[in-house]
């Protein structure tokens, strides 16, 4: 079977809407052959190029035409062929667990690679190096946006309801995941009160 038809075949077993990068094709062969097989199918429409290194088989819906991935499944895509890691920000995490409206103008995201900005399917992201091993705990998890909540909010903005919003939104493992995690000492016990509250409620 040629290089193409190897991929080919691969390509066709993932779920449509997923974001995949180059390296489970790199065993058909070397890695410039793989790339301008994929960029071969991206030109013939069978897959769409997400990111540099990123694709996906397109997903179309009647009603919007086609589907393109949530750019946080883009961008950890992106980050799992790099080796690195990377966490939401706390100001799209805030805004996802309903404690704050405001809406970042670009995606961005805090990692522990070089600070920089990618294109994803058009849009601008924004990734910031950290180098605090804290922010980026628990990463790609819901206890993990949960963390990088508490840390945009700030300790004079976490009150007992902004603990209670996120634990009913993480459910009772989650949340105790969250607990369990390194974090400076006001973010501890306004979790503790929290927890102390809910189970006497």
């Amino acid at each position: 079977m040629s290089i193409a038809k190897a991929v080919r075949a691969d390509i066709r077993k993932l779920p449509k809407g997923k974001p995949f990068t180059t390296a489970p094709f790199q065993k058909h062969g070397t890695r410039g052959t793989v790339n301008r097989t994929l960029s071969r199918l991206a030109g013939a429409g069978e897959i769409q190029r997400l990111a540099h290194g990123v694709f996906v088989r397109p997903k179309t819906s009647r009603f919007v035409g086609n589907v393109l991935p949530d750019i946080h499944e883009v961008v950890e895509a992106i980050a799992l062929k790099n080796g690195e890691t990377v966490q939401i920000h706390g100001a799209e995490a805030a805004r996802r667990f309903g404690l704050s409206t405001q809406v970042p103008m670009a995606p961005v995201f805090h990692t522990n690679a070089s600070t920089r900005t990618v294109r994803v399917a058009g849009v601008t992201v924004r990734l910031v190096h950290t180098s605090s091993r804290r922010r980026l705990q628990l990463a790609g998890e819901p206890a993990g946006a949960a963390l990088a909540a508490l840390w945009y909010l700030g300790k004079n903005n976490v009150n007992p309801e902004t603990v209670a919003t996120i634990a009913t939104a993480l459910g009772p493992a989650e949340f105790e995941k969250l607990r369990s995690a390194a974090m400076p000492a006001w973010m501890a016990q306004a979790l503790d009160g929290g927890a102390r509250e809910t189970n006497h409620g």
